[in-house]
């Protein structure tokens, strides 16, 4: 019996380690990436740089393709792949037209937020 629930619980662990977004959670990180994407006005600041909406969109889209195996919610690609550099560790912040500066995982939380509420 107890070998049983070792092998069980290793089984569980592999799973989840591999694990990707069901349906609903992918669309829901596919609505957040549109999400950057039309916001026109602001710029996303990755690693000293700003980008466009439209190129921080399709950074996301490369970079969720890449690493997605390892979240299985919006809120983990918030906090896993959207908010910080997987190379230096820089957070990503979003610089809107005044010269505001807030991190990305703010941001994207806040839209999360607005989503779960139906807003």
């Amino acid at each position: 019996m107890q070998r049983r629930a070792v092998v069980l619980g290793a089984l569980l662990v592999a799973a989840g380690a591999s694990a990707a977004p069901s349906p609903a959670e992918q669309a829901r990180i596919q609505r957040l990436i549109a999400y950057v994407e039309g916001q026109t006005s602001v710029r996303f600041v990755r690693n000293g740089s700003a980008y466009s909406s439209k190129d921080a969109a399709k950074f996301l889209r490369r970079k969720f393709e890449k690493m997605g195996e390892h979240v299985t919610t919006a809120q983990q690609f918030i906090d896993q792949i959207a908010s910080k550099s997987s190379t230096s560790g820089e957070i990503y912040l979003i610089r809107f037209p005044d010269g505001r500066q807030i991190p990305a995982a703010r941001f994207l939380g806040d839209e999360l937020a607005r989503m779960d509420r139906g807003a």
